[in-house]
């Protein structure tokens, strides 16, 4: 590659960095907005593993809005490890590790998992997208507390399925 396109590369390779922790970002603050805009408009594939298949962005914000933007709910998504690689000018995929931690006041539950990302994006437009996003969890932990602080572990691997999959 020529500099100019290897400089291209880099600005693309920090646009989809910026374009991940923008999203992780948006989950932990509870900004259903900008989960959006970092979504393909069109057909953009949401495929968490405990959760149904979403192949429309609409649907899954409406859901993650639903369970993840109420009070008392708090979201940790730490995303490392990010591994880019491209496939032409115009098409990415990416690789990440995610420390997920969600206390839960309502139930008094502290939930950590370990997970593994797996993206694809797209460039359209002049601007990088996440076409496709699937996970896999690596370990799971769910520990109740109890009214006078005192956590138990409820579980511990495998996570039980999310909405009685």
């Amino acid at each position: 590659m020529d500099l100019a396109a290897r400089v291209q590369r880099l600005e693309d390779d920090r646009a989809i960095r910026d374009l991940k922790a923008r999203y992780l970002r948006a989950c932990d603050l509870r900004q259903p907005d900008v989960v959006s805009d970092t979504l393909l408009p069109d057909g953009a594939i949401i495929a968490y593993e405990g959760f149904p298949v979403f192949d429309n962005r609409d649907v899954f914000v409406a859901v993650f809005q639903q369970f993840g933007c109420q009070p008392g709910v708090y979201d940790l998504h730490h995303a490392t490890n990010g591994i880019i690689s491209f496939d032409g000018n115009a098409r990415a995929t990416g690789l990440w590790s995610l420390h997920f931690k969600s206390i839960i006041l309502a139930t008094r539950t502290i939930m950590e998992m370990a997970v593994e990302y797996r993206d694809v994006y797209v460039k359209q437009d002049g601007r990088w997208w996440i076409a496709e996003t699937r996970t896999t969890r690596h370990l799971f932990q769910s520990t109740t507390v109890d009214e006078q602080g005192v956590p138990t572990i409820a579980a511990m691997g495998d996570a039980p399925p999310v909405f009685g999959q």
